[in-house]
């Protein structure tokens, strides 16, 4: 079982503590003093970032899924030809310095798109300034994955017109994060610790299947396990893995398959999932389970993601890894900086 000892020993940059307190860094960032925006007249928005900046663009395409406006994820560095008046480019990085989303502000400029950034500072702000773009400065917190919950809450708030989500379900979903935060914590490092308990199992190559509506979070899990643990990881959709990927498990795999679940599914996804299990039982397959909280999908998500994100860094603690350090990213960074 994982210390509080080892763990401040080997998460030298404390990135525990940061987690610690995401339940209130939520509640802080979205009850902000920043203007909310309305932009009218909007069928169509395109969300760009990378990395932990990304997640917020999935996590708000999950959110208006149920909407009539098209939504774009862009993890590159153009916009769709579909741009156009009726369109609203969210450009969105931690760092402020991402060349890839900093491409898209270059590529939107001349369009007849609405833009807005959001960044800690960097390039993006002096290019916004320059170019007269509406440009958020959002604290940023040890790292641009840690600081998922002052940007996302802040996004919330300021484009709260836009994204149709109640207030009330926000703090809904503070309240879900305050509750479950008890178990996870740091200050819970025992055998009732979900998170821990799936950290400790986590010891080959994870393999998450999800079902449509909790993408976001399945891809902030596996992005994470490969950032804070570096442990390599994979995620694939339930329903499509059933015509294809299935076949693959014929053939023994040293791999830890995780069934990321919601109580309140479609009954025919919840169907082909018990399928899935029993199946994995047959073939004596050892996998593993994660289920959401009900109803507000914010909630799902961001529950989801608080208790994936711990298991991420114990599994890193546990390997006597530091998981804050990203020296491969580092090295592409700073050789695309010197181009």
């Amino acid at each position: 079982m994982l210390s509080l000892d080892a763990l401040q020993k080997i998460d030298l940059q404390k990135m525990y503590q940061i987690y610690d307190k995401w339940p209130q860094l939520a509640k802080k960032h979205y009850e902000s003093n920043f203007q909310e925006l309305n932009f009218s007249n909007i069928d169509n928005i395109i969300f760009a970032g990378m990395g932990g900046s990304g997640t917020i663009g999935d996590i708000c395409s999950s959110i208006l899924s149920k909407t009539d406006i098209h939504v774009s994820v862009v993890k590159g560095y153009h916009i769709p030809k579909t741009v156009d008046s009726k369109t609203l480019i969210v450009a969105t990085s931690v760092s402020g310095n991402t060349p890839e989303t900093l491409s898209v502000l270059n590529n939107s400029k001349n369009s007849k798109a609405k833009i807005v950034a959001f960044s800690a500072g960097g390039r993006m702000k002096e290019y916004c300034v320059k170019n007269q773009i509406r440009c958020f400065e959002i604290q940023s917190i040890h790292s641009p994955r840690a600081s998922l919950m002052n940007f996302l809450f802040s996004i919330l708030s300021i484009l709260g017109r836009i994204i149709p989500i109640k207030k009330q379900d926000v703090f809904k979903t503070i309240e879900d994060m305050q509750n479950i935060k008890q178990k996870i914590s740091s200050s819970n490092l025992n055998e009732d610790n979900p998170a821990l308990s799936l950290a400790e199992w986590i010891t080959n190559m994870p393999i998450i299947y999800y079902p449509w509506g909790l993408q976001s979070a399945a891809i902030r899990f596996k992005n994470s396990l490969q950032e804070n643990t570096k442990l390599h990881a994979s995620a694939e959709d339930v329903i499509e893995m059933c015509h294809n990927g299935i076949v693959a498990w014929e053939k023994t795999a040293n791999l830890k398959p995780i069934l990321i679940r919601g109580e309140d599914d479609y009954i025919k996804t919840k169907e082909r999932c018990e399928i899935l299990k029993q199946y994995f039982s047959e073939k004596k397959i050892d996998f593993r389970e994660v289920f959401s909280v009900k109803v507000y999908i914010l909630s799902k998500i961001v529950y989801l993601i608080y208790v994936l994100d711990y298991t991420s860094i114990y599994r890193a603690v546990l390997s006597k890894i530091d998981p804050s350090p990203i020296d491969s990213i580092d090295f592409i960074k700073n050789r695309l900086d010197g181009n």
